[in-house]
């Protein structure tokens, strides 16, 4: 949207009292995540009154997943555009009025970005690559296949072009995304591996790092390990969203694994590349969880000791299949096995992390803090998800230069975060 509005000579301004136009985009895969949205929407349509907003559009899962029934609830709003619409953002700028306040076409109908699609880029150091949109699983507690629509991959051609593109101006990582990435090219004809995808993306350039996110246990085979132990530029990071380990559980959510088989994924990675990163998904609370079932959760994630593991608490709505399963568990009780499971990850990653004293890694640097203090990542945090590493780069060091790659001593270790200082 950004590139469309730019495009268009459009100004955008990081000060909503200055916008003449404020559009929010919103989430709404969790109770909490609609919350936060409608929370936005309100105190941005304050702006109306106090600043210069002459309209305010609202855009994303929101309005796609509640429909009239949103708009009807927030008359504030000028226009929502839901999943399907977000291209149409330029004529909704364009047009200040609209017989129908909602533009609310199938997701399946939205055009697929391609490599000539314009974006403006939020990022200095990374970017994302979105490869496909959708998904075609039916997991009983997710909504994304209907906000989504069914898997859509792009052709591997024009994702590498856009790879070449990103890389030209500067990126210094890619990170592939899609709802269910490791479906990639499942329903292109003929069809094409994430695998090969990744392959051919890491070929562009030995100094750009390659990322994937979320890679189901199903997807992780051993052609994409192997591709990631043979090309040193792909991070060796695989965030797997398993969701649980009881198999009752597993079995309600619509996932067809169990605990063995996530075990045998787990030997399987770190026995092609030992120094994987692993990061996980947990969802605590699910209809019909008992103690015995988070007890074997709690010691599956014990036993893997995930570098990086965050949980969710179940969230409830009528849209759902899982709405209707029985044995709902209390939000209190659900609250504590996510607190305790949430406090030993603290304690497991923080003892993971002190495995790094004293090794020397090369760190994306993304931020200044102060004279002589920067942040950045190694290859084994991934951006907004993971700890970052805080860099001492005093006066009389090498220099240190946000985009850039610097090789930094790990000199100390927190819970989530590492502290170093340049070599």
């Amino acid at each position: 949207m950004l590139g469309q509005i730019a495009d268009d000579g459009f100004s955008v301004t990081d000060d909503p009292a200055q916008a003449e136009v404020i559009i929010v985009n919103t989430c709404g895969f969790i109770e909490s995540a609609a919350q936060e949205s409608i929370d936005e929407i309100l105190a941005l349509a304050e702006y109306k009154k106090s600043g210069s907003c002459r309209r305010l559009i609202v855009t994303g899962c929101l309005p796609e997943r509640y429909r009239e029934k949103i708009a009807d609830s927030l008359p504030e709003v000028d226009m929502f555009l839901g999943t399907g619409a977000y291209h149409r953002i330029i004529e909704v700028l364009n047009s200040p009025t609209h017989e129908n306040r909602c533009m609310l076409p199938s997701p399946d109908s939205l055009p697929l970005q391609h490599c000539g699609t314009k974006r403006t880029l939020t990022t200095a150091s990374f970017a994302y690559l979105k490869v496909s949109e959708g998904c075609d699983r039916h997991c009983t507690y997710c909504i994304i296949p209907a906000l989504r629509g069914k898997l859509r991959s792009r052709p591997p051609e024009d994702a590498v072009m856009e790879a070449r593109k990103l890389i030209s101006e500067g990126i210094r990582e890619i990170i592939i995304i899609g709802q269910d990435t490791g479906a990639y090219g499942r329903d292109l004809r003929p069809p094409v591996s994430l695998s090969r995808l990744l392959a051919d993306i890491a070929t562009i350039s030995p100094d750009v790092w390659v990322r994937f996110l979320y890679g189901s246990p199903d997807t992780t085979d051993d052609a994409l390990i192997r591709t990631l132990a043979d090309h040193d530029n792909i991070c060796a990071y695989f965030d797997i969203p398993m969701q649980h380990a009881a198999k009752p559980v597993l079995k309600r959510m619509g996932r067809n694994y169990d605990a063995g088989d996530l075990l045998r994924l787990v030997d399987n990675i770190r026995s092609i590349i030992p120094d994987a990163a692993l990061r996980t998904t947990m969802l605590v609370g699910f209809p019909g969880e008992t103690d015995k079932d988070f007890n074997e959760l709690m010691k599956f994630a014990e036993t893997v000791r995930f570098d990086h593991l965050g949980a969710f608490i179940y969230s409830d709505a009528d849209d759902l299949p899982s709405h209707r399963l029985s044995g709902h568990i209390p939000k209190k009780i659900a609250k504590e096995r996510h607190h305790a499971l949430m406090t030993a990850q603290a304690g497991w990653s923080e003892a993971n992390n002190q495995k790094y004293i004293g090794r020397t890694f090369q760190v994306l640097v993304e931020e200044q803090l102060e004279d002589g203090l920067y942040t950045g990542r190694t290859w084994f945090q991934a951006p907004e998800v993971d700890g970052i590493v805080y860099i001492d780069a005093p006066g009389g060091e090498p220099v240190v230069r946000v985009g850039e790659f610097a090789d930094i001593r790990i000199t100390d270790a927190l819970e989530y975060d590492l502290r170093g200082e340049v070599v």
